[in-house]
């Protein structure tokens, strides 16, 4: 079974993020950039269902500019096999990436369609579902577990009340949650050897997508400064004072 990993090159999770002075965006002059969180878990499971005979290959995918490169090389350093770089320059929502990943699967085949729940840069968490709605696909949010079966996968998803199993029939697409698994680090000799594998080079236009945004950002700006807290004497002015505020 081929399982396929959409992964995004995002701002590291590390840096703190700078709104500009004239409030059109986030500032990224600079800054380390690294794959999205949620998608080296990702990568990490596709992985690990290799490493258990459960998929034959594992192949990456990254929609963005010249430097996305890099992030797919940081996942084929920890074992997939070959990437496909979408280049662009360009802005691309969650709908555009959906298509365009719609059309990578109908060319590769999977069995299995892996990626994170989200991106820390937008938090749109829309991309895996509307990929499984484009597909006619089963759908497993927020993974903390995923087992493969005979012809199915059980993925256990992280909800309000505590933890639900789903079964889906193969292919599917799965998006994972912080719980899942710990990504490993790349050693040396890989990093190495993720330079020499292959990577398709793909623009939107060759799989006939458009990539015009349908949103338009007005403002970007700071959260507000939060303010100072108060000490209460005791439990009833602490109750009195949670009333007051509404919580209560």
């Amino acid at each position: 079974m081929k399982v396929l990993v959409p992964v995004k090159r995002v701002v590291d999770y590390n840096v703190k993020i700078r709104v500009k002075p004239d409030g059109s965006g986030v500032d990224v002059a600079n800054v380390k950039f690294s794959m999205n969180p949620f998608d080296e878990i990702a990568v990490e499971e596709a992985i690990r269902l290799k490493e258990a005979g459960k998929a034959t290959e594992v192949v990456l995918v990254t929609i963005g500019p010249a430097k996305a490169d890099e992030t797919l090389r940081s996942g084929m350093a920890i074992g997939a096999d070959r990437g496909i770089h979408v280049k662009t320059d360009e802005l691309v929502e969650p709908l555009a990436v959906a298509k365009i990943l719609a059309k990578i699967v109908a060319e590769e085949a999977p069995g299995l369609v892996i990626l994170g729940k989200q991106a820390i840069d937008d938090d749109s968490n829309q991309t895996g579902q509307m990929l499984a709605a484009l597909l006619g696909w089963g759908q497993g949010t927020f993974a903390s577990k995923v087992e493969i079966t005979e012809g199915s996968v059980d993925v256990t998803r992280e909800v309000d009340g505590g933890l639900q199993t789903v079964t889906l029939k193969l292919p599917a697409v799965v998006t994972t949650d912080l719980r899942l698994n710990e990504p490993r680090y790349a050693s040396l000799p890989n990093i190495i050897k993720a330079k020499k594998k292959e990577v398709a080079a793909k623009t939107p236009a060759d799989y006939g997508v458009d990539i015009t945004p349908r949103l338009e950002v007005l403002k970007t700006a700071e959260p507000p400064a939060r303010k100072a807290g108060i000490k209460v004497g005791s439990v009833p002015e602490l109750l009195e004072k949670l009333k007051t505020a509404g919580v209560l």
